[in-house]
């Protein structure tokens, strides 16, 4: 990458939600995540719309079942005519011709954490599952395990558990059960997605070295994992203080009581 190309410095007054955005755009759309969350937007009723580079199976079907269309390939154009509200992906760099658009026109913008904690996990209880392993399995144990306890939960898992036969549920009970990722928010929000959801519950699998290209060492991973369990404040939906910890109960009795508490 040429570093003479313009970057985009998007202006941190318009990272917000805007009040009943109709036209939601997603950059970066056919990550896994993402089209979660155009799916999510979708049942609520949203227009949807993305772009990706990279547009093929199994989320270019879906996102097609779902009728989101999808452009191929980034650019100014695909901000035409204007979204109400545009999700930058973490595969968007700031030098993405669409990001730089995105900064001309002076639309809101939100990451997908943000943008999840804001659409699907407002009012509700979140259950974070977090950890640098096993989190796509637990987290689809823990949904199927509300979910036969009949208390229909909503969930993002990364990846599609055979029970479901599809990775995302809004749900009407009072849980939404969350992969809580540690890999960094966006270009323009280097801490953790898991920061952004605001937990009722954590659950964390185990903790070891990964993602060398934006940790250092196994310090800095640990320390991030310790915002979890001692909120900081990032999201502006937070509204919690410390959650609950699973950490250490395993094979007994849960903190809190039962699942219905």
């Amino acid at each position: 990458m040429n570093s003479s190309e313009p970057e985009t410095r998007l202006s941190p007054d318009l990272n917000r939600t805007p009040e009943n955005p109709g036209h939601i755009h997603l950059m970066g759309i056919c990550g896994t995540a993402m089209t979660s969350l155009a799916g999510i937007l979708k049942e609520r009723g949203c227009r949807v719309t993305g772009s990706d580079q990279n547009v093929y199976p199994p989320m270019s079907h879906l996102l097609e079942s779902l009728g989101i269309p999808v452009s191929h390939g980034y650019g100014a154009r695909n901000l035409h005519p204007p979204p109400d509200l545009v999700v930058v992906g973490n595969v968007i760099t700031a030098r993405n011709p669409e990001a730089l658009e995105l900064e001309r026109l002076r639309i809101p913008y939100l990451s997908l954490p943000q943008a999840l904690a804001a659409f699907a996990m407002e009012g509700k209880r979140s259950l974070v599952i977090s950890g640098t392993h096993g989190k796509t399995t637990t987290s689809s144990a823990a949904a199927w395990i509300l979910e036969r306890a009949g208390l229909d939960p909503g969930f993002m898992i990364g990846g599609i558990p055979l029970n479901f036969g599809r990775n995302f549920k809004m749900g009407r009970g009072p849980h939404f059960v969350v992969e809580g990722d540690e890999y960094d928010t966006a270009f323009f929000d280097k801490g953790p997605k898991f920061l952004h959801y605001n937990p009722w519950v954590v659950i964390l699998t185990g903790i070891e070295f990964d993602h060398a290209d934006i940790y250092r060492d196994l310090d800095q991973i640990r320390e991030n994992f310790r915002k979890l369990d001692h909120p900081q404040g990032r999201s502006s939906h937070r509204k919690r203080g410390r959650p609950k910890s699973l950490a250490g109960y395993a094979g007994g009795r849960l903190p809190g009581g039962d699942l219905r508490s």
